[in-house]
């Protein structure tokens, strides 16, 4: 169910972080850096499962001390100045060059502070592209350029790749030589928006010759994690070197990122601490036993879709109903009985405290302390941006019981959907719109009545991304370890309707899905959009963030999840079995 866990095969095949190939003259010597993960619930039941012994006895902080003076800020602040000068220079002089800042700039994270030049740059780009684009012969600038373009939401044509295409509309010999020219154009089509056989094909001939290329496992890194479908902690970019890259700003974006990430790091530590606190004032994990307590992992998601360091409380108040969703989901799968569960599902729709007395306690407890954090996100909104979003926060929480409490009267009756009967419910069940829903609000963005009406009717921006993480979750072939059976999965479903095939097809076949709701999650992404470039990020980033959450390895565990963990937030705490 929503945000929920699963065992999830480890031959997946398309995403997750990786800084790769940026300039001409050089590859940066990567870091090995995993990909990958889900959450593991950690109740009564089988709370052995999935918890490092190092974590149990492991406290979140309550304190953060800061250890920077002012001295940082005021380094952070020149060496800004500094590479948005050069940054502009390049971008006037309409070079490789410029689009490459741009591309290292994205990968490394601090893109936020440079949305005004690239989008400067990106724009003339673009009007050059349109008026001038048959003078690009170079495969790895056409293929950048074209992904970058369309990661700013520019529409561009995949027709500008038919010049690397014979006459029998296949990519040319010399391509497969072009080791740059092919890695980016991997990377460019995985912007694909659907019904652009180019691009696909584009996929399949720079995987295939990529595949006879070994770089120090960049070229492997690359195929399971293109950027598009990726998120990775900025410090790791720059883990080896750039050998022979000839442009000078590298050392500036290195020693401008490094400082970032200290930083940005510090705050998240610090907003980390709140988040505990919050959580142990709320006392739920003592109320109600079998609640997970995961304030880190809760914050993961929180601190994935916020990546600018100025949303600080947006960060912290998204964690909240983020909590919700799993404590919400452990009622509807693990504890509650269906009578209850239909009283619970009916008092959220009515939204009355003053009607709960048929519900049991822990249900009732659980009511009140949602209706807090709700009122806490509407008065919050209400100060900052001016709206009062209550009716479409309490209208999302009802949306997903109902959808929760459906799939129990599945479980209950043994029925079996259809498995695009399940998917449907499931788009819903897997807690995006919710999420999604508290995102717009808590941004503030372009907030008038149609964009409100068109948050709340589940609009194919979040549509797109919620079977993202539902099908992901749903190709675990464990059981999950609190639920004992109680989860479907889409997949199950579509062997039960397709009994010939075999488990291959059938994760084939989920794959397929996957990409395809990726194509409909970057067709979203493209101007004009009714919601805010933030918003429209944020959306991304929680696709991005999935295969971190949903896969697991033999072991149970979430080793790229507690690598990330460990990489963005506490270098020195054991992180294994955060969960």
């Amino acid at each position: 169910m929503a945000f929920s866990s699963k065992d999830i095969s480890s031959d997946s095949s398309h995403i997750q972080v990786i800084p790769k190939h940026i300039s001409k003259v050089g590859n940066p010597n990567l870091s090995n850096i995993n990909s990958v993960l889900p959450n593991n619930k950690k109740g009564n039941i089988n709370d052995n499962i999935g918890v490092s012994a190092r974590l149990k006895g492991f406290t979140y902080p309550s304190e953060h001390p800061s250890n920077f003076n002012h001295d940082i800020h005021i380094k952070h602040a020149k060496k800004l100045e500094v590479i948005k000068h050069i940054l502009i220079k390049l971008g006037d002089d309409d070079s490789f060059e410029g689009l490459a800042m741009i591309d290292v700039v994205q990968r490394l994270g601090i893109d936020y502070y440079f949305q005004d030049e690239i989008e400067l740059i990106l724009r003339r780009q673009y009007s050059i592209f349109f008026t001038d684009g048959d003078r690009y012969n170079d495969l790895q600038e056409v293929a950048l350029r074209f992904r970058l373009l369309r990661q700013q939401g520019y529409y561009v044509s995949p027709d500008v790749f038919n010049r690397f295409r014979n006459k029998e509309g296949e990519f040319k010999q010399n391509v497969s030589e072009d080791i740059n020219g092919l890695m980016s154009l991997y990377e460019a089509s995985q912007l694909s928006i659907g019904g652009e056989d180019v691009l696909d094909e584009a996929g399949h001939f720079s995987a295939t010759h990529l595949a006879n290329y070994d770089l120090a496992g960049v070229v492997e890194h690359l195929l399971l994690h293109p950027y598009r479908k990726s998120l990775s902690p900025a410090k790791n970019f720059f883990h080896g070197n750039f050998q022979g890259n000839e442009y000078i700003w590298i050392l500036d974006l290195e020693e401008l990122a490094n400082m970032d990430f200290k930083l940005v790091q510090s705050l998240h530590q610090k907003e980390i601490v709140q988040i505990s606190s919050w959580w142990r004032e709320l006392g739920l994990a003592k109320k109600l036993e079998f609640a997970r307590e995961q304030p880190v992992k809760w914050y993961v998601w929180s601190m994935a879709c916020f990546t600018d360091p100025n949303l600080s409380w947006q960060r912290i108040e998204l964690t909240k109903p983020i909590s919700f969703v799993y404590i919400i989901d452990d009622i509807f799968d693990v504890y509650g009985a269906l009578d209850a569960l239909t009283l619970f599902t009916e008092a959220i729709n009515r939204w009355d405290l003053g009607d709960i007395d048929q519900l049991p306690e822990y249900m009732k407890i659980c009511f009140k302390a949602l209706n807090d954090i709700t009122n806490e996100i509407r008065n919050k909104v209400y100060k900052e941006h001016g709206y009062n979003p209550v009716h479409s926060l309490r209208k999302a929480w009802g949306s997903l019981c109902n959808a929760f409490l459906i799939e129990a009267k599945w479980f209950a009756s043994g029925h079996l959907p259809k498995a695009e009967e399940y998917l449907k419910n499931g788009i819903v069940s897997s807690g995006v719109h919710l999420v999604l829903v508290h995102i717009f609000f808590l941004l503030g963005h372009g907030i008038t009545n149609e964009t409100v009406q068109l948050i709340d009717s589940n609009p194919l921006i979040v549509s797109s991304v919620a079977p993202i993480l539902r099908i992901w979750d749903d190709l675990g072939s464990a059981k999950d370890e609190n639920q004992g059976g109680k989860d479907g999965s889409s997949i199950y479903y579509y062997m039960m309707e397709h009994r010939d095939l075999t488990a291959e097809d059938a994760h084939k076949h989920a794959m397929d899905k996957i990409s395809d709701a990726w194509k409909r999650l970057n067709k979203e992404c493209l101007s004009p959009n009714p919601f805010s470039a933030s918003f429209t990020r944020a959306s991304l980033n929680s696709a991005r963030m999935v295969p971190l959450m949903y896969s697991y390895d033999d072991s149970q565990r979430l080793p790229s999840l507690e690598e990330y963990i460990k990489s963005s937030l506490f270098d020195n705490l054991p992180t294994q079995g955060v969960y």
